[in-house]
C-alpha cells in the first residue's frame, strides 16, 4: 500500500489504545512505525537490478518480525518523540508497536506480495482485495485522526477501523464475485483454467483485473462487478517458456537466474514482450485491466555471460489516457 496509507492506518490503531491526553503522541509514532518496514526499498544494488525486488516486502514486513521491528523503530523514535510528549519507553514500544502490527498485514492485503511468514516459508501472500491506492481507504482514515486529535475524542477513529475493516470485507467479497464471473468466461471458451485469479484495478474495487492460465497461454480480461457484473475481453499471449522463447539463454549464466528470481517476484506470471523478444513482462500489472501493457518486465541481452545480469524496467504508460478508459469501466458503460 502507498505510505500514506500505511502511515495512516498505524496511526489510527494506535490511536484506539490511547489515553486523550497520548492522542498526538500515539498519531505520531503509530504513523511512523507503520512506515517503517518499507524502509527495506534501501536494500538495493547498482550491481544487480533485481536485488530490491527480492527484499521489499521482505523480512522487514513478517508478522514474527514485527517484535524486533517495533523495538528497532521504539530505540530511534522515543527520544526523538516519546519523550517529548512525557511517554516512558515502554508506552512509546506500545504505540510503535501497533503502528508496526499493521503493515504487513495490509500489503497482503493488496496484489503485490509480501512474505508474511518469513522465515518459515518464501510464499509471496497477496489476497488481492485492495488496490495498491484507494482514497476510500485513506481518506477516511486521515480525516478521523485529525478530527481525533483535535476533538480528544477516540469514536471517530473507532469508526474509521470499522470501516476500513467492511471495506477490507467488501472487497473479498468483490474479489470472489470477479473470479466466478471470470470461471464462467472460461467456461464459455471451452478452457479449463490451471489457475485463476481476480486483481482490483488502480484506486477501486468495482473493476478488476483476472487472469488465468489455460494450456500454457495466459488470458486477460476486466470485469465490472456492480449491481450486474459486466466483461471487457482483453488479449492473451504465451506463458514464457524459456527453453522455446529464449534458446540462446545458457541455463547457467546470472541472466538465467535472474529470470527464475523474477519468475519467484511475479509468482510465475510471466510472458515475452510481444514487441520485443528478449524483454520478460510481469502479466500482473497494467494501466488497463483487460491489456498485457505491463507496468514493468526486464531485458535480458544476449549473449548470456556467467556476470551479466538482467536490467529491471518500469513501463508507466500514458496514464492520463487511460484514467477515461478505466473510468468508463468503472461505470459499466461499453467502450469502444
Amino acid at each position: 500500500m502507498d505510505p500514506v496509507t500505511q502511515g495512516a492506518l498505524g496511526a489510527a490503531v494506535a490511536l484506539t489504545k490511547a489515553r486523550p491526553e497520548q492522542l498526538a503522541g500515539a498519531a505520531v509514532l503509530g504513523a511512523l512505525g507503520g512506515m517503517a518496514p518499507d524502509l527495506d526499498v534501501l536494500i538495493r544494488s547498482s550491481a544487480d537490478p533485481l536485488l530490491f525486488l527480492e527484499y521489499h516486502r521482505q523480512f522487514t514486513h513478517s508478522l514474527l518480525f514485527i517484535p524486533l521491528g517495533a523495538l528497532l523503530c521504539t530505540l530511534v523514535l522515543h527520544g526523538l518523540i516519546g519523550k517529548r510528549f512525557g511517554f516512558r519507553f515502554s508506552l512509546s514500544y506500545v504505540f510503535c508497536f501497533l503502528g508496526y502490527a499493521t503493515h504487513g498485514l495490509l500489503d497482503a492485503c493488496t496484489t503485490y506480495g509480501t512474505l508474511l511468514f518469513w522465515p518459515l516459508s518464501y510464499e509471496r501472500v497477496a489476497w488481492n482485495i485492495l488496490s495498491i491506492i484507494d482514497p476510500l481507504v485513506t481518506l477516511p482514515l486521515l480525516a478521523a485522526i485529525v478530527w481525533t486529535v483535535r476533538t480528544r475524542s477516540s469514536a471517530a477513529v473507532l469508526l474509521a477501523v470499522a470501516w476500513f475493516g467492511t471495506y477490507v470485507t467488501f472487497g473479498m467479497v468483490q474479489r470472489d464475485r470477479a473470479e466466478e464471473v471470470a470461471w464462467r468466461l472460461a467456461e464459455s471458451r471451452g478452457h479449463t483454467p490451471h489457475r485463476l485469479e481476480a486483481k482490483p484495478s488502480f484506486a477501486n474495487l468495482l473493476v478488476f483485473k483476472t487472469v488465468y492460465e489455460a494450456d500454457e497461454v495466459f488470458f486477460v480480461d476486466a470485469v465490472h462487478v456492480g449491481w450486474k457484473s459486466k466483461v471487457y475481453v482483453g488479449e492473451s499471449v504465451a506463458k514464457l517458456n524459456v527453453s522455446r522463447d529464449l534458446p540462446w539463454l545458457e541455463s547457467n549464466s546470472q541472466q538465467a537466474h535472474d529470470v527464475e528470481r523474477f519468475r519467484w517476484f511475479s509468482n510465475d506470471y510471466l510472458a515475452l514482450d510481444q514487441s520485443d523478444p528478449n524483454r520478460v513482462i510481469d502479466m500482473r500489472y497494467s494501466l488497463l485491466p483487460n491489456d498485457i501493457n505491463a507496468l514493468w518486465s526486464i531485458q535480458l541481452e544476449p549473449p548470456a555471460s556467467a556476470e551479466r545480469h538482467v536490467m529491471y524496467q518500469m513501463h508507466r504508460g500514458d496514464s492520463r489516457a487511460a484514467l477515461p478508459t478505466l473510468w468508463a469501466m468503472m461505470t459499466g458503460a461499453d467502450i469502444d
